[in-house]
């Protein structure tokens, strides 16, 4: 089983996680830029984290096999928060750059007006670079959010086919699918959706665009949950090759329409501007 995990947080993750992928069957990740847990005091804070999912984290990924792009944004949370907007005139230096295969995290959290504003000057962003967006909907009125989503990306230049809802579960599911927009679903282990619920929506709607990730991150999660969705898949009837659809072929289809996809593993120096993920002697 291949598996490429389409929105995975590796600056939460450790070295074990890397490696238990890996044995898993992850062979690629995209990273999309989000909100760190603790609020960020500054437009400049992002600048490093920017550069470490651009330098960094492929090269620890790399270390393991594992291929590491990742998405680049304002996410809708700090959108709310006037320290952290300027980061906005910032991004068009980031999205040029050739890990970068959609703008994202965007969308919205708490549905305000400042969440608006970012969504839809990031929306333009994208279509301006040549690239697809990863829209986050909210954790809450979920159904509210998606049509509000929906509503602004219409008014936008990004075509809905150039984007990726994320965050879906059974009450979105129809109108995001209706829309024409490719359909995100996050895996978790308490929250979100579970691998039995998303084996019943795969077998209701469908496996064309869809997108299956663990969106582990720094709160409770899994990384290995793709895998586990794979096995859930397989044990309930589908095929090797819907497994391989689901979990391979339709992350590359999307991101591949950054024109950046690269899937073959770089080699890389013992070490990343002077430090290694090895600890101790040598």
């Amino acid at each position: 089983m291949r598996i490429f995990d389409p929105h995975i947080h590796m600056t939460s993750r450790t070295t074990d996680d890397y490696e238990a992928m890996h044995v898993a069957g992850v062979r690629a990740v995209v990273e999309p830029a989000f909100w760190l847990g603790q609020p960020r005091t500054s437009a400049a804070s992002f600048y490093d984290y920017f550069d470490a999912l651009l330098g960094w984290e492929p090269f620890r990924a790399a270390q393991y096999g594992i291929v590491h792009h990742c998405t680049i944004a304002l996410n809708p949370k700090e959108a709310n928060d006037p320290r952290c907007t300027p980061v906005l005139d910032e991004l068009p230096r980031y999205l040029v750059k050739d890990h970068v295969v959609a703008v994202g995290e965007i969308g919205y959290d708490s549905m305000t007006p400042a969440e608006d504003a970012a969504l839809a000057v990031q929306l333009q962003l994208a279509a301006d670079h040549g690239l697809p967006a990863l829209i986050h909907t909210p954790h809450r009125d979920k159904l509210a959010g998606l049509r509000r989503t929906l509503d602004v990306v219409r008014e936008s230049a990004l075509p809905l086919d150039r984007v990726l809802i994320d965050h879906l579960n059974e009450i979105t599911v129809k109108e995001a699918k209706n829309s024409g927009s490719w359909l995100g679903f996050s895996v978790y282990p308490d929250t979100k959706m579970d691998e039995e619920r998303m084996v019943a929506i795969l077998k209701e709607y469908g496996l064309e665009r869809v997108l299956v990730n663990s969106a582990a991150d720094w709160g409770r999660s899994d990384p290995l949950k793709t895998r586990r969705v794979g096995e859930a898949m397989l044990a309930a009837g589908f095929d090797e090759d819907d497994v391989d659809l689901v979990l391979w072929r339709n992350p590359i289809a999307f991101y591949g329409l950054s024109g950046r996809l690269d899937l073959d593993v770089q080699t890389t120096d013992p070490t990343h501007e002077g430090n290694s993920v090895l600890r101790g002697g040598a």
